[in-house]
């Protein structure tokens, strides 16, 4: 007759004093200064699949980031990243509100910062990720810079109301932005007024369906300016411009270059 299992308990600690802590708290902070830091913990969120890492100093220059992220954002290793800033590997507007993010936690505004934000996927198309950030002290407890991780939200989380609320419209942008879309009529259709969908939207990304509606746009015309040779005013229909100048408009604005600009420097590289 089989046994009935029973189950495994941790082991009974005897309490330790305060000395005994201390001590231990020393010797870990010798041990820690005594590793080379190309070589600490932040390189095991290389082998966790989904899950990337970052960190940057006071002046937001990066100093850490996991191969993932580097994979997406087309990088081979640190030295393509090293001392970058936000503004040099993104759209400004993204890049603005991840400096924001950083100042609060340089500022002791807050202790961590959880959200939704708008990324890049594997395509290069924008999706949401859950992002923790956490700002990084030294010796004398002085805020010295920020670490964060970044994640894709499991199907679990996916059913949470916060993403149920504006997952229709995102899937709607994204298969039919090339088509002239009313984001009046995409709300409509998702069962929403336009304000509750605004609403939601600037909640879960921090920015409006018109702005995401613009910066998919954007996006796949970057693709189309390095990958064909589509004309200016053919890539500003297929991806749902009204016209060449909107486009260009719209480009400039998001990219800090005109297509043409853009196109040369894709080219030259």
């Amino acid at each position: 007759m089989m046994q009935k299992p029973f189950p495994l308990k941790p082991r009974e600690r005897p309490r330790r004093g305060a000395a005994e802590i201390a001590r231990w708290r020393k010797a870990r902070d010798a041990w820690m200064t005594s590793l080379e830091p190309a070589s600490l913990f932040q390189r095991l969120f290389d082998h966790l699949p989904g899950v990337y890492f970052f960190a940057k100093n006071r002046d937001g220059h990066l100093m850490f980031a996991s191969q993932g992220l580097l994979q997406r954002y087309q990088m081979r290793d640190d030295s393509e990243f090293i001392g970058r800033t936000d503004f040099d590997i993104n759209p400004d507007t993204m890049a603005q509100a991840y400096v924001e993010d950083d100042k609060r936690l340089l500022a002791g505004q807050a202790r961590i910062i959880e959200r939704i934000e708008l990324w890049w996927d594997r395509q290069g198309m924008p999706d949401w990720f859950l992002v923790t950030k956490l700002p990084l002290y030294d010796r004398r407890g002085r805020v010295q810079g920020v670490m964060g991780t970044l994640r894709r939200p499991d199907e679990a989380e996916r059913r949470l109301p916060v993403f149920q609320t504006v997952a229709r419209a995102v899937e709607r942008i994204r298969r039919d932005f090339s088509k002239p879309l009313k984001i009046e009529d995409i709300a409509r259709s998702c069962g929403q007024s336009l304000r509750q969908l605004q609403r939601r939207f600037q909640s879960a990304f921090g920015i409006t369906p018109q702005e995401f509606l613009i910066r998919t746009r954007v996006l796949e015309a970057t693709k189309l300016l390095e990958q064909t040779t589509l004309s200016a005013s053919e890539i500003a229909t297929r991806c749902g411009f009204v016209d060449p100048s909107s486009f260009a408009q719209h480009f400039r604005k998001r990219t800090g270059s005109s297509p043409a600009a853009y196109r040369k420097q894709g080219i030259g590289e």
